[in-house]
C-alpha cells in the first residue's frame, strides 16, 4: 500500500463471468448472448461456476476439437478439481462407478468396446423400417386425438422411449417410471437427496431387470451384456450402471431434439418448406445435422480436467484446472460455420460438435440421427398444416436439466 499513489486505487481484479450464462428469452433458440463476445475476444477464458471455482471456458470450434482429442485432457470426474455441474454431482462423484462417461483410456476403451456393437451404423440402420412404423403409428394416434395437442407427449417423448426400451430390453410399460426418475436424476433444481433417490431407484430397477436377463436372455443389449458378464468380460455392477446410463441418454436428448427442432422449423417456415417438399434422403440427413448444430441442446457444457499443463492460444491451462466446452458457442462459431446464426438446411454441417468430439463422442449418435431423420422426414409431410398453438414467448423452457428444450410444445393442424 505504501507504493500506491495518493488518490489512486489499485487495478480491480478482472471480472470473471458466471457459467452457465442466462439466455435471452426474446430469442430462446440462440446461445446466451454473453457467449459471443467471449468467443470473439476471449475464446479461452476463466468463468465462475456454482462452487466458486474458475475453470476455463472453451468457445471456439477448432479449440474444442483440439482439446477434446488431447490425451492430457481427462474425463475422470473422480479427480478433485473436476468442474462438476452442481453440488449433487460433486457429492456423489467419489462413489460413482466407472462408466464410459467418466473414464479415460485404457479403461474407457474397454468399457466402450463392450457396448459399442449394437450402436454401429449397420445395426442401427436395420432399425429404420421399425422406427418408421412407430413414427407413423404415433402420428396416426395424434391426428385421431384432440387438436391442439402437445407434440412432446404425443410423439417426441414416446418415440425414443419406445426405441431405447426395445433396444435395451426394458419393458416399455415402465416408461413413466424411467422417464420421471431420469428427469429427476438430472434436474439441478432438486436437492442432492432427491436426485440421489431417483438415481438409486433407477439402479435398483436396472439391477432387477439385469438379473432376469442373466437367467433368461433375449435379443437385446442387456442380454448381450449379460453374456459378457458370464464370460468374465464385464462386472455385474458395470453392466447395471451402463444400462442405466444408456436408458437415460437414449430417450431424453432425442425427445428434446424432436420438439425443439420442430419449434425451430416452425420459426423458419422457408426452411420447413424445403424439408416438407424433399424426398431426398441425403437432404433430410443434412437437415438433421444442421438442426443439431443450430440447437446444440446439451447446454450444461462438456466438462473435463487437465492432467498436465497445456498451451493453447495465448493461454496455459495448468494441471488440475477444470475445462468447460460450450457446444452451442462452438457450433455458432462463424469461423467454422459462416452466417452461423442462420438456420440453413442446405448447409454442410456434419462437422458440428453437438455430440461432442473425440473418444468420448456420444455412443448413441447413430441412433439419434436415425430417429431424427425419420421424424423430420415424415411429420411435416403427414401434417402439412402443423403450426404452434401458443406464442413462443409463452412456451415453458427447461433450464435445469442436462439438455435445453421445451417442457411442452402445443401444436395444431
Amino acid at each position: 500500500m505504501a507504493d500506491t499513489l495518493a488518490g489512486a486505487t489499485p487495478d480491480a481484479a478482472p471480472e470473471v463471468p458466471e457459467y452457465p450464462m442466462p439466455r435471452d428469452l426474446r430469442c430462446p433458440l440462440a446461445p446466451p448472448p454473453a457467449l459471443e463476445p467471449l468467443r470473439d475476444e476471449q475464446p479461452i477464458a476463466k468463468v465462475r461456476i456454482w462452487n466458486g471455482s474458475t475453470p476455463w471456458l472453451i468457445t471456439r470450434h477448432a479449440d474444442q476439437r483440439a482439446l477434446l482429442t488431447d490425451p492430457r485432457v481427462s474425463n475422470d470426474d473422480h479427480e478433485p478439481d473436476f468442474p462438476h455441474v452442481n453440488a449433487h454431482r460433486a457429492a456423489i462423484a467419489p462413489h460413482t462407478p466407472k462408466l464410459i462417461t467418466n473414464t479415460d483410456a485404457p479403461e474407457h476403451t474397454r468399457l466402450r468396446r463392450s457396448v459399442n456393437a449394437p450402436f454401429l451404423v449397420k445395426r442401427i440402420e436395420a432399425m429404420r423400417p421399425a422406427i418408421q412404423k412407430t413414427v407413423d403409428g404415433l402420428i396416426d394416434t395424434m391426428l385421431a386425438g384432440p387438436n391442439p395437442a402437445d407434440l412432446l407427449t404425443a410423439l417426441a417423448l414416446p418415440l425414443p422411449s419406445l426405441v431405447i426400451a426395445d433396444l435395451l430390453g426394458v419393458p416399455y410399460k415402465d416408461h413413466g417410471f424411467f422417464q420421471e426418475n431420469s428427469n429427476r436424476a438430472l434436474d439441478s433444481s432438486l436437492t442432492a437427496e432427491e436426485a440421489s433417490a431417483a438415481s438409486r431407484a433407477l439402479g435398483q430397477y436396472m439391477d432387477t431387470l439385469f438379473r432376469e436377463k442373466l437367467q433368461n436372455p433375449g435379443d437385446d443389449v442387456l442380454s448381450e451384456m449379460a453374456g459378457r458378464v458370464k464370460a468374465g468380460e464385464m462386472a455385474h455392477q458395470e453392466a447395471v450402471n451402463m444400462g442405466v446410463a444408456m436408458l437415460i441418454a437414449g430417450h431424453e436428448t432425442t425427445a428434446t431434439m424432436i420438439s425443439l427442432g420442430t419449434l425451430a422449423l416452425l420459426q423458419h417456415p422457408d426452411q420447413l418448406a424445403l424439408l416438407r417438399e424433399s424426398d431426398d434422403p441425403k437432404f433430410i440427413a443434412g437437415a438433421v445435422e444442421e438442426l443439431l448444430r443450430y440447437l446444440s441442446i446439451v447446454h450444461s457444457g462438456l466438462r473435463r480436467v487437465a492432467k498436465e499443463d497445456i498451451e493453447i492460444g495465448d493461454q496455459v491451462i495448468r494441471e488440475g484446472d477444470g475445462i468447460l466446452f460450450d457446444l452451442h458457442a462452438a457450433n455458432w462459431d462463424p469461423q467454422a460455420f459462416p452466417e452461423s446464426e442462420r438456420l440453413d438446411l442446405s448447409r454442410p454441417a456434419r462437422q458440428h460438435n453437438a455430440f461432442g468430439y473425440g473418444p468420448h463422442q456420444c455412443l448413441g449418435q447413430n441412433l439419434a440421427r436415425l430417429e431424427l431423420q425419420v421424424v423430420y422426414g415424415t411429420l411435416y409431410k403427414r401434417v402439412p398444416t402443423l403450426s404452434l398453438a401458443a406464442p413462443i414467448e409463452q412456451l415453458p423452457f427447461n433450464h435445469t436439466g442436462t439438455t435445453y428444450g421445451v417442457k411442452c410444445l402445443p401444436v395444431r393442424w
